[in-house]
């Protein structure tokens, strides 16, 4: 595995559990899928996109994807810098998942064009956490680590 590779492989599996984990999180809730995939959608077209068709939903999954391939792609390089990140996954992936929620909450989002944001409080602040953790720092480390291994075995 390249990194590159590497890097749109631990994009999609970490883009893959998270949103599965925001199905299942939210429905508790009352939302829906097509609902959870618009309100993403919003945070580049505004509150316009709730009213929108199943492709502004296509357009949330999209952009959620493009959102993990980018904190993969920063994971990649900053383990190219610092090897140490992807030698201990569960360590620097949970680090990771905790950074890449905080910065989703307290600068992405509020920056976003998502309508009415309001921070997380009480079980949304634990399981948002539990998620990035799990679902998007540590499989995102532990492919990263994977996919330096077989690099530097090609050299």
């Amino acid at each position: 595995m390249r990194k590159l590779t590497a890097i749109v492989v631990a994009g999609l599996v970490s883009g893959a559990l998270d949103i599965v984990a925001a199905f299942a999180s939210y429905a508790a809730q009352g939302a829906t899928p097509e609902g959870i995939l618009k309100y993403i959608a919003s945070g580049v077209l505004g509150a316009a996109a709730m009213q929108g068709s199943v492709g502004v939903a296509g357009l949330g999954l999209l952009f959620h994807f493009a959102l993990t391939t980018g904190m993969a792609a920063v994971f990649m390089a900053a383990a190219l810098k610092l090897p140490t990140l992807a030698a201990r996954p569960w360590l620097w992936g949970s680090v990771y998942g905790v950074l890449t929620w905080v910065a989703m909450v307290y600068v992405v989002v509020p920056l976003s064009a998502v309508p009415g944001w309001k921070l997380p409080q009480g079980w949304n602040i634990v399981s948002g956490l539990l998620a990035h953790i799990f679902y998007v720092g540590v499989p995102i480390a532990f492919i990263t680590q994977r996919g330096l291994r077989l690099t530097e075995g090609r050299k």
